[in-house]
């Protein structure tokens, strides 16, 4: 196979639309999966996360898996499942996120935790893990279940060592890489992968597609930071300046500490205590944010990443589902500007 490489700059504004109509058909199908295995005879359970998975979210990562299947032209239906699967342990996450971090909104709506409690939520989210867990024992893949098993560890890793680094300002840019490698990087690399385990491809096309989930889930997490500080809450659909006010030493503020005076970092010292919680603190903090070239920077590597994961894909031959999963990346990446 000869590498086609392409830009992320090029074009148009990049949108999700490509893949949404690649997928449409398949994502009904992984849509009812979903639909049928969040049910329980509990009612709390289903009302509970229907809540937040009828919550408007994009539903990326499962469409992913079905783009990646699409792309290496696999005619069966295991990945079906298996999207439902991804998205389960995706959505289980963020129940568990949610409580840690005591947040409010989430896409726009009020949080699950902040309607029924931190309890429901936290054992909600065990629920889809087990459903997701059962998904994969269905498809009868011990590769598949290793994979998606692996991410689901890697994740709680990656929570528990920012959750370990909160607060602490002189986190290293290193550590955080690792941290956001782990806590959302990792689902995007496994939902990608397992495509190209139910296709029965060679390993090098799987380690490709690894590649390429891993880089974007590192670039929409580093957009992420930077729009925290730089964005609004209805375009967010959180509140703005919530990484701040809960002390998560995210990129954007690793940057503008290490290149400050020591006013500035003391100023970010004792905001990340949690000493600065106000609108004037917030609005100080950004200001110098961009004034170190801070969010700037964290676009760029961000960039950086994403163009990481369009070279991924360059060993696979020109289609409709390359062209979709490269221009994903675009909009990825483009949801800071």
């Amino acid at each position: 196979m000869s590498a086609t490489l392409h830009r992320i700059d090029a074009g148009p504004a990049p949108s999700l639309d490509p893949m949404l109509r690649l997928v449409a058909h398949d994502m009904n199908a992984v849509n009812s999966v979903i639909l049928d295995r969040m049910q329980s005879d509990v009612p709390l359970i289903p009302e509970l996360a229907g809540h937040l998975i009828a919550g408007g979210g994009k539903r990326m990562r499962p469409m992913l898996t079905l783009a990646c299947a699409r792309l290496l032209d696999y005619p069966g239906t295991r990945h079906h499942k298996l999207a439902a699967a991804v998205e389960f342990i995706h959505t289980a996450t963020l129940l568990h996120d949610d409580v840690v971090d005591g947040s409010d909104l989430r896409r726009g709506r009020r949080t699950a935790n902040i309607i029924w409690g931190n309890p429901a939520s936290v054992l909600v989210g065990d629920f889809l893990f087990s459903r997701s867990f059962e998904l994969m024992v269905e498809d009868g893949s011990l590769k598949v279940l290793r994979i998606l098993s692996n991410a689901s560890a890697v994740i709680a890793e990656g929570e528990v060592n920012q959750l370990t680094a909160q607060r602490q300002v002189e986190t290293s840019e290193e550590r955080y890489l690792d941290i956001i490698g782990a806590k959302t990087a990792a689902l995007f690399a496994a939902a990608c992968r397992i495509a190209a385990v139910v296709a029965e491809r060679p390993e090098a096309e799987e380690l490709a597609l690894d590649a390429y989930g891993r880089n974007l889930g590192i670039a929409f997490q580093l957009v992420d930071d930077a729009i925290d500080y730089s964005s609004d809450e209805a375009t967010m659909g959180k509140g703005v300046g919530d990484d701040f006010r809960d002390g998560k030493v995210t990129l954007p503020v690793i940057l503008a500490h290490a290149r400050g005076s020591a006013a500035d970092k003391a100023f970010w010292r004792d905001a990340m205590m949690g000493h600065r919680v106000s609108d004037a603190d917030l609005a100080h903090a950004t200001g110098l944010l961009r004034a170190t070239g801070a969010i700037d920077d964290t676009i760029e590597r961000a960039r950086h990443y994403g163009q990481r994961a369009i070279d991924a894909l360059g060993g696979f031959g020109a289609s409709a589902a390359k062209a979709a999963l490269t221009e994903a990346v675009g909009f990825a990446v483009a949801r800071a500007y």
